[in-house]
């Protein structure tokens, strides 16, 4: 399953670093960024969270919130948000569903072998929940700043 730009953003309720819950109904009625990344505490992970973390005020300012997901426990975020001071909001889906369900779990192919893995991609989700923007292979460098002029293209219209 993939979403596209125009779907409804999928379901999803998933426990946050900060011992909370976030999910699309909690979201609903403003827009939001959800992000999956791979793994807690990895150089390309670290940098975009930091990249993310950096423009938070100015994403606070349009009232877009940032939420990075992986597959890591709350533990593990809890650990990466205080040892890179991050300010966003990380969520933890071990068992994938949400993942599967943005169709950021993907068959990746490193140096001639196969294996399922998370595929660094954003969604930027509108007011009403629809998804509006889809970056699926994200590189890493301009990425959040790319992110946040298609969130204030989208609150301008």
């Amino acid at each position: 399953m993939s979403v596209k730009e125009g779907d409804l953003v999928p379901d999803f309720e998933l426990p946050t670093d900060d011992g909370g819950r976030i999910g699309a109904a909690s979201l609903r009625g403003k827009p939001f960024v959800i992000y999956f990344y791979p793994k807690d505490d990895t150089p390309g992970c670290t940098k975009e969270a930091i990249s993310f973390s950096c423009l938070k005020p100015q994403f606070d300012a349009l009232g877009v919130r940032v939420i990075g997901v992986s597959k890591d426990d709350t533990a593990s975020h809890e650990k990466f948000r205080k040892k890179h001071d991050l300010s966003i909001t990380l969520a933890s889906d071990e068992e994938g569903r949400t993942i599967e369900a943005f169709g950021a779990w993907v068959e990746k192919n490193m140096y001639g072998k196969k294996s399922m893995g998370i595929e660094r991609s954003t969604f930027l989700v509108d007011a009403d929940g629809r998804i509006h923007k889809v970056w699926r292979k994200v590189k890493v460098p301009g990425h959040a700043e790319e992110v946040l002029e298609a969130a204030k293209a989208l609150l301008a219209r």
